[in-house]
């Protein structure tokens, strides 16, 4: 369990670095176009659109002595580290074109590589837990190192690489720190799917292994597909779960500009910020494996989600009404109120994202009961390109966003007029989160509850006894 939790850490590396420094670098200090920088993204999500359903796939159909996911896993480490690097360091005096190329080019690669290692991670977890609720346990210790993962590329990231200057007011805007950045994130990714992988070469005896005798085609393949989108239970959980990444997705890209800008912070402390979400993601944690067998699932991810939507909204909707007994940015209270909204959402985060992935493996379940064949790389692959989509589209959507609202390019803190900041805010905060509760919506239709859940692993169970006889 434990190593399979820090191999998560390795996709949270890859996601900070990418939501909130790779914009923020090609546009701020390189001086590519907002809707550039989304577009190059956006290309990067149509090639997921075939490495995603191939790395499910195939690792739903790969038998070998290192059974189906590993093989996928470890390979995956080494086209990952190479392609991050450079994706970071572009050659020198590029245009703004060729900036665009370059960063299409190894964007592409990253997101390929990380692919053909988290979807055969995300199937081994629902390979490895078979219970309904130590699927909850198994997947909230991988949010954490996930979550923890993105918060550490926060802080060594503002802190260490990135501190203000007196060349320098943000930090990141200085042009020379950002290949260590990035040679520090990618050997961190490396390590942790290396350990990921061979801590958990043990459980390969006990896992499922495929049906060799399905011939794997274009046909088998959409049939795959088809029956798995045709789960009401995973339509909802799709449908919502894509609303939300778009949000976070968008809410990434600004936040930043949001801490620098809105809130008047230096990068020192933006740095403090995420110690303050881990301290409640380790708190969270014993606090999922309690709640989540207390109640069901649907009920253990949306009373959190509906509080991380509260909690995220309070103290921005207060400065944009200019409510006269909030704070201005040059209290101290201020640090201390975004230090406690992080500490919050730190103390929800095991439980929503634990029971996103849980859910998942539950349907992978309902789905063998219905098909008789294990479809875990297909339903995660489904889930990972949904999270890439929402994620690119809220990249893409994120710096159209800056450039609608003329949010100048290689801003010093303090320089952006009023207006403008104003409008951020309120970009960030209630207007995306008209989305957030739309998404919050769908998860009420979700349909496997612990009975139910019971009842197919009997039904499953019963039917692999009859084969027997």
């Amino acid at each position: 369990m434990l190593a399979f939790g820090i191999g998560q850490a390795a996709e949270g590396f890859k996601t900070q670095a990418f939501n909130v420094f790779l914009l923020f670098y090609y546009q701020q200090v390189l001086g590519v176009s907002g809707v550039l920088v989304g577009l190059a993204l956006g290309i990067g999500l149509m090639f997921d659109a075939i490495t995603d359903p191939a790395a499910g796939v195939l690792s739903d159909r790969y038998n070998s002595r290192w059974g189906r996911r590993h093989p996928f896993i470890f390979i995956s480490a080494f086209p990952l580290f190479i392609a991050f690097y450079l994706l970071f360091n572009p050659p020198p005096s590029l245009s703004e074109f060729e900036s665009f190329l370059w960063l299409t080019t190894f964007v592409v690669l990253v997101r390929g590589s990380l692919t053909f290692f988290h979807v055969p991670h995300l199937a081994l977890g629902a390979d490895m837990a078979q219970d309904y609720d130590q699927r909850s346990s198994l997947f909230a210790l991988s949010s954490v190192f996930g979550i923890t993962g993105m918060a550490l590329v926060g802080i060594v990231g503002y802190g260490y690489f990135f501190p203000t200057s007196a060349l320098f007011s943000p930090g990141m805007l200085n042009p020379d720190a950002y290949w260590e950045f990035s040679l520090c994130v990618a050997i961190a990714m490396f390590m942790a799917i290396m350990i990921c992988c061979f801590g958990t070469a043990s459980e390969i005896p006990y896992l499922h292994q495929s049906k060799t005798d399905i011939t794997l085609s274009a046909r088998w393949i959409l049939r795959s597909y088809r029956e798995v989108f045709s789960n009401k239970s995973f339509q909802v959980i799709f449908v919502g779960m894509l609303m939300l990444t778009f949000v976070i997705a968008v809410e990434a890209i600004l936040s930043p500009f949001m801490g620098i800008h809105f809130w008047g912070m230096k990068t020192e402390e933006l740095a403090i910020l995420p110690i303050s979400m881990v301290i409640g993601l380790w708190i969270g944690y014993p606090v999922t494996s309690w709640l989540t067998r207390l109640v069901d699932k649907k009920l253990a991810l949306i009373v959190p989600a509906i509080f991380i939507f509260i909690n995220a909204n309070v103290a921005t909707v207060l400065r944009l009404c200019d409510v006269d007994w909030f704070p201005d940015n040059q209290s101290p209270w201020i640090f201390w109120i975004i230090l406690l909204r992080y500490l919050l959402h730190g103390i929800c985060l095991p439980v929503v994202l634990a029971s996103f992935n849980s859910m998942f493996a539950d349907i992978a379940d309902e789905v063998e009961l219905h098909s008789g064949e294990r479809r875990e790389g297909v339903i995660y692959s489904a889930r990972s390109f949904a999270n890439k989509t929402s994620s690119a589209l809220g990249a893409i959507l994120g710096g159209a966003l800056l450039d609608m609202i003329s949010f100048p390019s290689q801003a010093v803190a303090g320089s952006v007029s009023e207006n403008v900041v104003w409008w951020l805010g309120a970009t960030e905060g209630p207007i995306m989160s008209c989305v957030s509760i739309m998404g919050i919506l769908f998860f009420f239709r979700y349909k496997i509850t612990r009975a139910r859940h019971t009842e197919i692993v009997e039904q499953i169970a019963q039917r692999k006894a009859g084969k027997v006889k």
